[in-house]
């Protein structure tokens, strides 16, 4: 049966170490972008080859540029990997939990797909991924918190995931001047919330998380704060 539940007290590559002990393999996921005000959520899946390491696969938020570059590199010369996209209107359409997931989900199928062997479990980095609906509905989902620090193969995910969608952010850039998007990759920063407010929102924008900062203007005498609430700007 087909176990999805938060697994507790995990020692660093635990589940990487048992099922190479095995001959088989794991599978990681991971996701970027949850938090922005546009462009897609990316995830990644990857399945280390047994027993094969890399100083570098750690969570993708305290790698520098270079690193993650390096890192991103080993990981698609030597690893199965996918990756999925939800893009903003799947986000608006299905709010952005079910978004990742349905990404996630696209993720493992394309890594899977390029494996020859099939793993014998999928990490994932505090999702609670589910397979009922795949070919892939036996194998044990295990889903935790602060994953990329507690399992190598969601480190990975999370690497390439990250570069994947800085990379995306950085074309989208000049072809909506204005907002700045290489600069925050699409994060609600400072910058980019006055930007929404000053010049809209683009096409890529995600409309469910922008109601904070698009709301109508209030009136003279008039305040659209709730009580004890401030103002974003």
């Amino acid at each position: 049966m087909v176990r999805y539940k938060p697994s507790q007290k995990i020692t660093k590559n635990q589940f990487e170490k048992n099922a190479w002990s095995e001959q088989t393999l794991i599978c990681g996921i991971d996701e970027v972008g949850r938090g922005c005000l546009c462009g897609p959520v990316v995830t990644g899946a990857v399945i280390l080859p047994i027993g094969k390491l890399h100083p570098l696969l750690q969570d993708s938020k305290i790698l520098t540029e270079t690193e993650r570059l390096t890192a991103y590199a080993w990981i698609t010369t030597h690893c199965w990997y996918g990756f999925g996209f939800a893009h903003h209107r799947i986000i608006d359409q299905h709010n952005i939990w079910q978004a990742t997931l349905i990404a996630m989900k696209k993720a493992l199928l394309h890594a899977c797909a390029q494996c020859p062997h099939r793993p014998s479990a999928v990490l994932t980095d505090a999702m609670p991924l589910k397979l009922f609906d795949t070919s892939y509905h036996q194998i044990p989902v295990h889903f935790f918190t602060k994953g990329e620090s507690k399992s190598s193969s969601i480190a990975a995910a999370s690497i390439i995931a990250k570069v994947k969608r800085d990379a995306l952010m950085g074309k989208f850039a000049p072809l909506f001047p204005g907002y700045q998007m290489e600069e925050h990759k699409g994060y609600g920063t400072p910058k980019h919330r006055t930007a929404v407010q000053e010049q809209n929102y683009s096409i890529i924008h995600r409309l469910s998380f922008l109601s904070n900062i698009l709301s109508p203007p209030a009136k003279q005498g008039e305040s659209h704060d709730t009580p004890g609430q401030q103002s974003l700007f």
